[in-house]
This record gives structure tokens, sequence and C-alpha cells, in this order.
């Protein structure tokens, strides 16, 4: 059992720590919110929205998703178009909200956060083919007790990654109060939310 726990937890780091859109929306939210339980709205929704895809996955799910070719490419269609957004959104809020007190103004509401945050995970096919795929393909090899505690190390890992995202948004706001490192996180951010849209156009294409 504790060799499962340790699996999952691994593995859920490996899946989660690279920058994507879920991570830069999270971080972004720590920095820009008046108040660090201003922005658990943004975090509780997308640690809830991996614990359910987590399950999914866990459940099989995966075996269904990889059956059905067409069903990935409308997945990935999708997902080009919001990744060109969202990296759009990122790189025009680098350049027109300079200081932390120009963020704050345009900080989203707690309903408004539990919305975006929800789109950024359900309409991400590159993290939900992953989670869905590595951790669902992964998770075969367990039964009973131990499958469970892959799975529970997974969606902990999960939850403590997001709340501690949005600490890290929180400590760069208090250091960084001209909003300068903010705009070029935002800026990095954007270029490789593109890169990930044109590794999904390129996979939409050879399918």
């Amino acid at each position: 059992m504790v060799e499962a726990f340790i699996h999952g937890i691994l593995l859920a780091f490996g899946l989660i720590l690279p920058l994507g859109v879920q991570n830069v929306f999270i971080f972004n939210q720590g920095a820009i919110q008046p108040q660090f339980n201003r922005a658990l709205p943004a975090v509780l929704t997308a640690a809830f929205c991996d614990t359910l895809l987590i399950l999914l996955a866990v459940q099989g799910v995966s075996l269904i998703i990889f059956q059905w070719d067409w069903l990935k490419q409308i997945l990935y269609g999708v997902g080009f178009v919001f990744m060109l957004f969202i990296g759009y959104s990122l790189w025009k809020s680098a350049g027109t909200q300079t200081t932390v007190e120009d963020r704050v103004k345009t900080a989203l509401t707690g309903r408004k956060q539990i919305l975006f945050a929800a789109s950024v995970s359900i309409f991400n096919p590159h993290a939900i083919l992953d989670t869905i795929g590595v951790i669902g393909t992964s998770s075969l090899q367990y039964e009973d007790e131990m499958k469970w505690a892959f799975t529970l190390a997974a969606i902990g890992i999960s939850w403590l990654w997001f709340l501690g995202l949005a600490a890290a948004g929180r400590m760069l706001r208090t250091a960084d109060t001209s909003g300068k490192w903010i705009a070029v996180f935002n800026r990095i951010s954007a270029i490789t939310i593109w890169g990930i849209a044109c590794y999904m156009l390129v996979t939409l294409l050879r399918g």
C-alpha cells in the first residue's frame, strides 16, 4: 500500500508541475486578489475538477476516451481555440495592467473564478488526456486498498499544489508591488500556452 501511495504522489507531481493554464490561473488569482481567502473559489474549483478527473480515470474512463478517436479530435480542436484565447488574454493583461492596484481593480469575483477555473480544467484536453491516460493506465496495476491509496495520494497532491500556487502568487504580490514581475510571468505563460496550442493543432492535423 505504501508503494502505491508513493507512486500516486510522484505521478501526480509529474503531471501537475509543468506550466499550464490551471497553474497560471491559480497563481494569478493568488497574486491579484486583495486577500488570500478571496482566491479560494479558484483553488477549490480547480482541485475539485482534478479530483473528479482522477476518480474518472481510476474508474476506467481512460479506456473509453482512447477508443474513440473522434472524441479526442473534438477535445483537441476545442482545446486549441481555448488555448489561443487564454494566451491572448494573458499577453494583453501583461501590457494593460502595470501595477498591483490596477490588477486588484479587475480581480475576478468568486463566481467568475469558479466558472473560469472549471473551464480551464474541463476545456483543457492536454490535462484531461494526461490525467485520464497516465493516471488511469497506471492505476490498472493496483486493486482494492492499493488502488485507493494510489488514488488518494494523487488527489491529495493536487489539492496541496493548488493551495501552494495561490500562496506563491500572494508572496510574489507582496514582493513585487510594481507588478513588473507578474507581467513578465504572464507573458512567459502566454508564450507557453501558445506552444501547447500549437502542439494540439499538430496532433489534430495528424489525426
